[in-house]
């Protein structure tokens, strides 16, 4: 129906516009507005209400209760900031404590999945803003970087990227992302550090943290068992990801591990009832709120017209990844990356695209993910980052701010992974 499409894409300009001039009305949350939209999906038969169950994914939402639940003790017990206070403490200069952090942390992010840094990292970055005295908000931005980059190159390293493993049906998903993402991911994490610095013109003064002090930890059992849950976490999803690679029985929905695993402390914790109302609520209502959302724009039909204007048929081996990855980082804007990965995917397969057709379903991968460090609304690890600073820290990222950084990350990045696929796969 055109009445549908008009409906569909009042919804997505309206939420570019907010985005854009969202930093002059700085007390209205992304989630109220994101609630808004939802509304107009369904008051405007976009989405039915008997629907709705179907269109949200309670894989992510559990798994957010359940990191947010586990963070909100490590941070509460003083667990962070002991971890804060040790890590910075083994660097002896900004540049070095600013790259090396980093780093770290788009690394652990392949592991350990990109919305999961996104809820334990801000609250370190916030004591790392503090004592190397940089504006939090240019280290949250540099944060948001690191983290789309590191879960670049693994199956694991974020949701899209553990659609297109399972759902491309490639014979060795792990194997093929080392081989093409390993070394350009190290590379941009950088890269794109250096960048930052040099954009912010942040000055390369030397640091002594000193002695790591115990009274860091205000509360050592509920700190034990935020390490413990934590660690669980962490282990739990690597083992999981090695099962299903090799091809073993394995956890398919694997959002509700860490609500599982935080499940088993609320009983032991200190004070359950001041942990639980700790948990970033108004994150939880974007995500509902988002997909049903963009559940309505989907089956509008207006992405499929967009695809089907950006890649009428299968194009060549050597131009796919560059044509590929262009329309992901467009279209991820708007929809977001794994919405439009999960659609992408199945357009993919009509063109033709099987198993053996490992370098674009790997330029889908790169691209679709990367796309989260142009915008604010490219990666759903940005808008976590956003809200635990803007609900904890009273500190906001503008949207022209990010973008004006975020295009030159963005385009250094890209040229960067599609020169080192270009370079391994097309080369004689």
């Amino acid at each position: 129906m055109v009445i549908h499409t008009l409906i569909a894409w009042a919804i997505l300009i309206l939420l570019v516009f907010f985005l854009i001039f969202r930093s002059k009305y700085p007390n209205i949350p992304v989630w109220s507005f994101m609630s808004f939209l939802a509304f107009l999906s369904v008051a405007g038969g976009l989405v039915n209400i008997e629907e709705i169950p179907s269109a949200i994914d309670l894989n992510v939402i559990f798994f957010l209760i359940g990191m947010f639940s586990i963070i909100a003790l490590a941070e509460s017990s003083g667990l962070l900031d002991l971890l804060s206070h040790y890590v910075i403490s083994k660097f002896k200069s900004t540049y070095a404590a600013i790259i090396g952090t980093f780093a770290f942390f788009g690394l652990l992010t392949s592991v350990a999945v990109n919305d999961t840094m996104a809820v334990m990292a801000p609250p370190i970055v916030y004591f790392i803003s503090k004592h190397l005295k940089i504006p939090y908000r240019q280290l949250l931005i540099l944060l948001a970087f690191s983290i789309t980059i590191g879960s670049v190159m693994t199956p694991m390293g974020n949701p899209q990227n553990v659609l297109i493993a399972i759902g491309s049906r490639m014979s060795a998903p792990f194997i093929y992302f080392i081989e093409y993402l390993f070394l350009p991911t190290i590379i941009n994490l950088v890269i794109t550090s250096f960048l930052v610095i040099k954009i912010y013109k942040i000055p390369n003064n030397s640091i002594d943290i000193g002695t790591i002090p115990e009274e860091k930890i205000k509360n050592k059992k509920d700190a034990i068992l935020a390490a413990i849950g934590i660690f669980s976490v962490i282990v739990a999803m690597i083992v999981n990801d090695i099962l299903r690679v090799m091809g073993k029985p394995s956890i398919e929905q694997i959002g509700f591990i860490p609500f599982i695993i935080a499940s088993s402390l609320y009983f032991f914790v200190s004070e359950p009832r001041s942990l639980i109302k700790e948990v970033d609520w108004g994150t939880i209502i974007f995500f509902i709120t988002m997909f049903i959302a963009m559940d309505g724009v989907w089956k509008s039909g207006v992405a499929s017209e967009l695809l089907r204007v950006f890649i009428p048929s299968k194009p060549s081996d050597t131009i796919a990844p560059v044509l590929i990855s262009i329309i992901s980082i467009i279209l991820s804007q708007l929809f977001s990356n794994v919405p439009f990965v999960k659609l992408f995917m199945d357009y993919m397969r009509e063109l033709g695209y099987t198993a053996n057709n490992i370098v674009p379903w790997i330029s889908l991968a790169m691209s679709s993910t990367i796309a989260g460090n142009l915008t604010l609304f490219g990666a759903a690890s940005n808008i976590i980052i956003l809200e635990i600073s803007e609900s904890r820290y009273k500190e906001t990222i503008p949207f022209s701010e990010f973008f004006k950084i975020g295009f030159p990350v963005t385009l250094l990045n890209l040229t960067i992974y599609l020169l080192y696929i270009y370079l391994t796969s097309y080369s004689p």
